[in-house]
C-alpha cells in the first residue's frame, strides 16, 4: 500500500470517527439535533435516533467492511446529501445550535456538505472504483 492508501485510510478512519460522534450526539444531545429538523417534517424525535442510528453503523461500515467499502462510500455519500435540507433549514429559519450562531456560520456549514460527500467517495475508493473500468 502508497502513500495514497495510507491517506485513504487515515481519511477513512476519520471519517468513521466523526460519524461515530454524530451518531452518538443523537442521543446524547438530541435537543441540539432537534435545530437540523425542518418544521414540516414529522416525528422529530424519531427522525433524530433513526438518523443517528444510521450514522452509528455508517461508522461501523467505514470501519469493518472491505468487500462492500465502495458501495458504503456511495450510500454514504447519498446520505449526506439526503440530510442537507437539515441543513438548509437551520439557515433559513436562523436556529442556534452545535456552535452556528450567526448566518455566517450556518452559511459556510452549507459549505461544508459537499466536502462531506466528496470525503466519503474518496477514501472508501468509491469515486477510483467507478473511474476504472471493471475488469481491471
Amino acid at each position: 500500500m502508497g502513500v495514497r492508501g495510507l491517506l485513504r485510510d487515515l481519511g477513512r478512519w476519520l471519517l468513521a470517527a466523526f460519524m461515530a460522534v454524530a451518531g452518538t450526539g443523537h442521543f446524547l444531545a438530541a435537543d441540539t439535533f432537534r435545530a437540523q429538523v425542518p418544521s414540516w417534517m414529522p416525528y422529530p424525535e424519531a427522525v433524530i435516533a433513526v438518523s443517528g442510528v444510521i450514522e452509528l453503523g455508517f461508522a461501523a461500515a467505514l470501519l469493518f467492511t472491505r468487500e462492500r467499502r465502495a458501495l458504503v462510500g456511495w450510500l454514504l455519500a447519498a446520505f449526506f446529501i439526503v440530510i442537507f435540507p437539515g441543513n438548509i433549514s437551520q439557515f433559513v429559519t436562523g436556529t442556534d445550535a452545535f456552535g452556528l450562531d450567526s448566518d455566517l456560520a450556518r452559511g459556510v456549514r452549507l459549505l461544508f456538505q459537499p466536502v462531506l460527500v466528496v470525503w466519503a467517495l474518496w477514501c472508501t475508493g468509491a469515486w477510483r472504483d467507478w473511474r476504472q473500468p471493471a475488469d481491471r
